[in-house]
Order: C-alpha cells, then structure tokens, then sequence
C-alpha cells in the first residue's frame, strides 16, 4: 500500500537554496573543499548580549509555553522600532511574533489567500513567495521586470484584475540586492490605493544597506497605505540569528487575529527563551549591527569587482541584502546547468536563477568570509576561461 500526499503538494517545488545548500555540505563532509555562495545566513556569530540574555532567561525558567502572539515586552518593542524607525504607526496589538520571518508569511498566506485569489510577485523573487501562495490555494501572478529587476507602478497596475487580493514588495531584495527609491515607493503605494490592494511588505533585510540607500517602508506614506500593508521581518538578517527563528507580522487588528488562528493550530508561541535572545537585540547596542553591515559591505565590493571582469558576465551594483545577480546568458548555458557543473567541476556552489523566476541569472550570497570569497572568484574564473 503507498500513501498518496495531497495534490497541493505536487504542485510545489522544492527549495533549490536548500538542496544546493544540502548538496555542498554533504560534498565538503566527504573531504571537498566547497566555496558555498550558496546560503543566505550571515556567517558571524549571534552577538554576545543577545546570546547571554537567552542563557538568562533559562535560568530564570522561560521554558513554558508562552502567549502565542508573542512575549508582550518582545511585540511593545518591536512596534516601537516600527513607529520610531520606520514611521508606521502600530502598537503592540498590531503586532504578531513568529517563528522566522518565512513563518510570518506564511502565516499570512493562510490567513489571507483563498483558492481562485491572484498574488501578484515581482520577478525575480523569493522562491518560497509563489510556493506559499500555491500552498493555500491561490494563484501566484508573476510580473517580469526589466534590467533594474524592480516592478514599475505601470507594471503593476497593468497586473491587477478583479481576482487580485495582495501584492508582494521586497525590498530590499532577495536575490537581488536592490532596493526601491522611495518615489518608486510612493508610486506603488498610488497604485496600492487606487486600486485597493493590500501589500505584504518583506522588510527582513531592511538594515543591510549601503553606500546613499534608503529603506522606505510603504505602509509609512500615509494612513490609507497603512490600512492596506503587512509587514514581514524578522531578527535572522540583521543580528545573526537564523537559527533562532524569531520574525515577526505587523498588520492590521483583525489580520493579526485571523493569522493568529493559523498559528495557534500549528506552533502555538514562538520558543519562549529564544524571544528574550530578540528583546535583547532591539534594547541593546546596535553597533554590533553596523560592524556586520560594514564587513557586507566590503565582501560586495570584492566579489563585485572580480565578477564583472570575467566575460560573458554582467551584474549590477546591488545597494542591500548580501546577494549579487549577475545575468550569464552571455555564456550560452541555462542557470542551472550553470551551477551544476559549478559545483560539480569548481566546488564552488551558487543557487540557479530559475529558482527565483529568472533562467538568465544565478545568485551568489558574499555572506561569509573574503579568503572564501577570494578563493571561490579564482575557481569561478577558471571555469569562465575553460568554457571560452
């Protein structure tokens, strides 16, 4: 007798970040030396105090089970952090804790989308947006952009039809690293009204930007925006903390209520002790944040600078995140051919375009140190020459 799963799953696809990822370690445990480009997880260590505050809260016996919105410090704080550095105006009840920032949208998705619903998603994106909305029954609507890999206020308002239920922003963005101006946000935000929409706003990678970026978050316009916006974020990207699986929504009240339900009849709370590691990192000093920003910063600009001497490869500069997108279509090979023989022949791992609804390009995350990164450009280059 074979167990038959849902139909809905066979309509997924597997995460291609997570089987590169899989394979390039299981390589390196056989004896390889692997370059892993592959993960986007920061490769510092969790800071210290964020550490000790956790260790603490065990001692003190934070070890139940907890209110499944969230510790109510940890959602005070973090709507705080969302009024005073992002001029969105929520209080704590706006707010709901989750484990990780994939599990707020997925949250979300549950919440929100039913089947026949349209969710339009920029290309390239996220590969688990699509998957998500697939899950609960919806159809994902995607809109290719152009060279600057940035959705236009005509693109989108173009893409909405009467099926249409929620747009996806990223910004900035994975895979890309780029980040809407904000007169771009502003003008989605126009078409977010006119159109009475309600967006989700992933805002995880928010405090890694560079050089003159600045993050605007749409819900910040202007109440009819706010009225209509989710946020997606999370403690993973900017602290270091990706295994501690702590993110966080903020939406509307009877949003938040309704992704409650999908949480309370899956997870209950978020890892009690691990919420106090989170209340740390907003009470605390925030250097430890530029200290990892600013080594991003140098990491881009080395593996930037090396990628766009090899021919046959293209990449704009990205201004957040820690990705780099270059377009390889010059060298003739599909994205993930690209990468298989990559791996296979440089032992250098990068995950393929098409994941993120683009064969034209790969993703390289410089998320870890420059000897790997050196290292990973001299066998990357080898296998650009020895296919001219």
């Amino acid at each position: 007798m074979s167990i038959k799963p849902a139909t809905r799953i066979s309509q997924v696809t597997p995460s291609m970040t997570l089987a590169i990822s899989a394979k390039a370690k299981a390589m390196a445990s056989s004896g390889l030396d692997v370059c892993s480009f592959s993960a986007g997880e920061p490769d510092f260590d969790t800071p210290t105090h964020i550490k000790v505050a956790a260790q603490r809260a065990l001692d003190a016996g934070k070890t139940k089970y907890g209110p499944g919105l969230g510790e109510p410090r940890l959602r005070e704080l973090i709507a705080h952090k969302l009024r005073t550095e992002n001029q969105l105006n929520y209080t704590a009840e706006n707010i709901m804790v989750t484990n990780g920032g994939k599990h707020s949208l997925f949250n979300l998705m549950m919440a929100l989308v039913e089947p026949g619903d349209e969710v339009i998603i920029p290309a390239p994106y996220w590969l688990s947006y699509p998957e998500m909305v697939t899950l609960a029954g919806g159809t994902p609507v995607i809109v290719a952009t152009d060279g600057s890999c940035k959705i236009t206020a005509a693109q989108l308002r173009q893409a909405v039809t009467p099926k249409t239920k929620l747009f996806v922003l990223n910004s900035p963005s994975n895979p890309t690293g780029r980040v809407y101006t904000p007169s771009e946000v502003q003008a989605l935000a126009s078409v977010v009204i006119d159109m009475d929409l309600t967006v989700v706003s992933d805002e995880i990678y928010e405090k890694i930007l560079y050089d003159d970026a600045v993050h605007q978050s749409i819900g910040s316009i202007n109440g009819d925006v706010l009225s209509r916006t989710v946020i997606s974020s999370g403690f993973a990207k900017a602290y270091s903390m990706t295994g501690w699986r702590v993110g966080y929504l903020a939406a509307p009240l009877d949003l938040i209520k309704a992704a409650s339900k999908v949480q309370d009849h899956s997870t209950s709370n978020v890892c009690t002790f691990a919420q106090y590691g989170a209340i740390a990192a907003l009470e605390g000093d925030q250097s430890c944040v530029e200290a990892m920003r600013f080594a991003f910063a140098q990491r881009r600009q080395v593996m930037l600078d090396r990628l766009n001497t090899l021919p046959g490869l293209t990449c704009p500069k990205p201004e957040g995140a820690f990705y780099l997108f270059p377009n390889i279509q010059e060298t003739g090979m599909n994205s993930l051919d690209f990468c298989n023989a990559l791996l296979e022949e440089q032992q250098v791992a990068v995950i393929p375009g098409i994941a993120f609804g683009t064969d034209s390009h790969i993703r390289l995350s410089y998320a870890t140190d420059l000897p790997t990164i050196e290292k990973g450009m001299d066998r990357l280059e080898k296998f650009i020459y020895s296919r001219q």
